[in-house]
């Protein structure tokens, strides 16, 4: 919190506002939680606030059990089961038997394909039938997200997108998890700023990017699931010759 209390509550507001106005003017809406510590920001102003936002993640199969713990936690604390959206069984089966269970380290190719199966067509069926969706991204979280807008049209899925969290800092974050004494994915505190898959995902040191852990063998400028869209473009995922 660079600027002091004042401008965070400030901050709180138009969230708050954002957040309101979604669940007035976009019904039904869905939020896209990762469980991690964004996301645990805005299911505990959703359901603070009552708000009518359904809460669901994708259970990609290779989740960390720290991550996969917090589906039990949000249930303990707030009394809600977030719905969980898992890949297709023969998709993944077909890739694994084809190109081998890790076959996302051999190229930037076979990564997307196994973000595609087991986080992108199952975002697709999470979103069907809704008029928008909530993430958790922020513009400091990396280059490829430093445009990012609190509202914007989601081409790919015909509907509504909201970042609010877009103009947070981590400080903000950890400021509003720390006041609020909001649970949080235990992995933050061994150097996971930015959790993804448990074979995708490593610690950063002191002074890296907060998502260099992610996809941490490939160029910064591809690391990106396909979940989301960059410069106004949907990140193309090749898709694989059968």
């Amino acid at each position: 919190m660079s600027d002091g209390h004042h401008d965070f509550d400030a901050l709180l507001a138009s969230t708050r506002a954002t957040l309101t106005r979604i669940s007035s003017e976009f019904t039904p809406a869905v939020f896209a939680s990762s469980l991690a510590a964004e996301d645990m920001v805005l299911t505990d102003l959703i359901l603070r606030n009552k708000l009518p936002i359904g809460i669901f993640s994708l259970e990609t199969g290779r989740l960390h059990a720290e991550t996969l713990g917090m589906i039990e936690r949000i249930k303990q604390v707030y009394g809600y089961d977030i719905a969980l959206h898992r890949p297709e069984p023969a998709a993944v089966d077909a890739y694994v038997q084809q190109h081998g269970l890790n076959a996302f380290y051999d190229s930037v190719d076979m990564r997307k394909e196994c973000c595609r199966i087991r986080k992108v067509e199952p975002l697709k069926r999470a979103l069907a039938g809704n008029q928008a969706w909530v993430t958790g991204q922020r513009r400091a979280q990396s280059s490829t997200r430093a445009e990012l807008a609190i509202e914007e049209h989601d081409a790919a899925h015909g509907m509504t997108k909201f970042n609010p969290l877009a103009d947070w800092s981590e400080d903000d974050v950890w400021h509003y998890i720390r006041s609020n004494a909001v649970p949080y994915n235990p992995l933050h505190d061994k150097g996971y700023p930015s959790i993804g898959c448990e074979p995708c995902t490593r610690a950063i040191q002191p002074g890296e990017d907060v998502r260099a852990g992610r996809w941490w063998w490939e160029n910064p400028d591809t690391k990106e699931c396909g979940l989301h869209l960059v410069d106004g473009k949907l990140i193309r995922i090749k898709q694989m010759s059968a």
